[in-house]
């Protein structure tokens, strides 16, 4: 019997894509989805899978080593929009389709990036520590009104990030590898630079790229060094992408004033790492899509684009 099993295993679906299992059951597949509230373990998400079909998956590994471990696999999907953790050459070379959900999480994702924007003008995190700790020390802040925010990676949530930013006054410079469209540009004065001019200039610099050879360690020593000494820099978008170790020794020599990051090489990070340890190095567990929205319409998306792909004729 030819399986037509699909199993989901990012947490999320189990809160908001019911819907959506019934969907793909009423095409005629069986559904498994992960409602356990952890994360699979490789040894269950091998097992799980292990007769699949299709797959759609959050963080999970499905390198080369997967890939021949499952060979009725013939689709997946990511749960979200970066493919850093999926062997895309060994998919294509063994026929896997392979799926994203562009555009899901792309309001949620900028509002983090700019919410930390925010948290930084008005010292938000050290004032409610120092609140709760029965302080009272009124830290002056500032308004990002005329502040330079520079915006690496122009697609959806950098576009996204633009608007907001305009929104607030902010002056938006951008830089994109495919170039960034003209007519949204015009519409919201953002200027089309190069990456050596955003790290020279910005007050604000937030990454919004994928993960790849080529921006592996897109940002590190040379650029921290080049940045205004109140830069602040902000990742919602791949770890990897800024060289942590020179990271530290930026903001622990105050090269740069502070960094935001949603994401982190390690996840989660070792107990023992020194950029925890700064007190201008803020971090959040990897929440910049953990919206209600954007689960319902990755949900959505991720549905419609697996059984396109496995019900192809």
């Amino acid at each position: 019997m030819i399986s037509k099993k699909i199993v989901v295993t990012p947490r999320g679906f189990a809160k908001c894509g019911l819907d959506n299992a019934k969907i793909m059951e009423a095409a005629g597949f069986e559904v498994v989805y992960n409602d356990t509230g952890v994360a699979y373990t490789k040894e269950e998400f091998y097992k799980i899978t292990k007769d699949a079909v299709g797959v759609i998956v959050g963080v999970e590994s499905v390198d080369r080593a997967y890939i021949d471990a499952h060979p009725k696999l013939k689709a997946v999907v990511k749960f979200g929009v970066g493919t850093d953790n999926i062997d895309l050459e060994y998919c294509k070379e063994k026929g896997i389709f392979v799926g994203r959900t562009v555009g899901s999480n792309s309001r949620s994702v900028a509002e983090l990036a700019i919410s930390f924007v925010i948290a930084d003008s008005k010292n938000l995190y050290d004032s409610i520590g120092n609140a709760r700790e029965h302080g009272w020390a009124k830290m002056t802040g500032y308004e990002v009104l005329d502040k330079t925010i520079g915006i690496i990676g122009f697609g959806a949530i950098g576009r996204e990030v633009a608007r907001m930013a305009f929104g607030l006054g902010m002056h938006v410079v951008a830089y994109d590898v495919c170039g960034i469209d003209k007519e949204f540009a015009e519409k919201f004065e953002v200027e089309e630079v190069s990456v050596e001019e955003i790290v020279k200039v910005a007050d604000f610099i937030s990454l919004h790229m994928p993960l790849t050879e080529e921006t592996k360690d897109f940002i590190s020593a040379k650029e921290l060094n080049q940045m205004k000494s109140n830069a602040v820099l902000i990742n919602t978008a791949r770890g990897g992408i800024v060289n942590e170790e020179d990271l530290y020794e930026a903001l622990k020599n105050h090269v740069i004033r502070a960094a935001y990051f949603d994401v982190f090489t390690s996840e989660p990070p070792k107990e023992d790492e020194p950029l925890l340890l700064l007190p201008n190095f803020y971090l959040t567990p990897h929440i910049a899509s953990r919206s209600k929205e954007a689960e319902r319409k990755t949900a959505d998306i991720a549905t419609k684009v697996i059984l396109e792909a496995l019900t192809v004729d």
